[in-house]
């Protein structure tokens, strides 16, 4: 298998003001670290784009939106500084979608789990499919939703976020992700990417300024996540050592 592949793959698209960022990974678009680092780099980078207005962010095939953190990574911790380091991709990541001058449409084709449900969370806006599940299924391999729970409490509310954290091995389904806020827009699979194009067709033909200062208004209160994301991503490190972590992590290997 080449390093591309081991690493995932991410690649940017650019139609007029909007830009298309798709990650992909074969173990169901999962997340390895190097990868979440690209993505985040990527965010950054085009955050800086005086030329970009909007930005689609989207993942590979017709299947699995994300399934969230790399389990080949999880079971290589050693010990809590790698484990703090590797779930602070995750926080880097929604920390840079926070931060992005631009606004960020989710296309989700598929189910979400974990990581994957912060990341659509911290999309400012999101079309998904009815094949779109999503599951916070933490609890169940020994750790919790620490680092994206504030993304998806601030998305839903604390009271779903709860429901779906405690629930961890029930998927919810895309009705429901639609009822409770975290999904915008329902579509058809055949009909998505129009739908998308659509939406980000008449997003970028709005004043680029008001575009910017809707995304600070949207954002408000969220500053304290630079080091709270952090924070969070120790706890998760810590628990990510235990032995009920590393035999269920190694069981959902299987």
């Amino acid at each position: 298998m080449s390093v591309e592949i081991q690493s995932g793959s991410l690649q940017t698209t650019f139609n007029k003001t909007v830009a298309t960022v798709q990650f992909g990974h074969p173990a169901s678009n999962s997340f390895p670290r190097q990868l979440l680092d690209r993505l985040t780099a990527e965010i950054n980078l085009l955050s800086t784009n005086t030329k970009v207005s909007v930005i689609v962010l989207q993942s590979q095939g017709t299947k699995a939106f994300c399934s969230g953190a790399s389990f080949d990574e999880l079971l290589q911790v050693e010990n809590e500084i790698q484990g703090t380091e590797f779930f602070s991709g995750f926080a880097h990541l929604l920390n840079a979608m926070r931060n992005c001058s631009q606004l960020i449409i989710g296309r989700v084709q598929g189910k979400a789990v974990g990581g994957g449900v912060g990341i659509i969370s911290a999309c400012d806006y999101v079309l998904a499919t009815p094949e779109s599940a999503v599951k916070l299924s933490e609890l169940a391999i020994g750790i919790g939703p620490f680092v994206i729970e504030p993304a998806v409490s601030r998305k839903i509310g604390k009271a779903a976020m709860t429901e779906m954290t405690l629930a961890a091995h029930e998927w919810k389904s895309a009705e429901w992700a639609l009822e409770n806020k975290l999904f915008s827009e329902i579509h058809q699979a055949d009909k998505l990417d129009d739908a998308v194009a659509g939406f980000t067709q008449k997003l970028s033909s709005y004043n680029p300024e008001a575009l910017l200062e809707m995304k600070k208004i949207i954002w408000e209160g969220t500053e304290h996540w630079e080091s709270l994301l952090v924070e969070r991503a120790a706890i998760t490190g810590k628990l990510v050592l235990s032995d009920f972590s590393r035999n269920a992590l190694t069981q959902f290997k299987k």
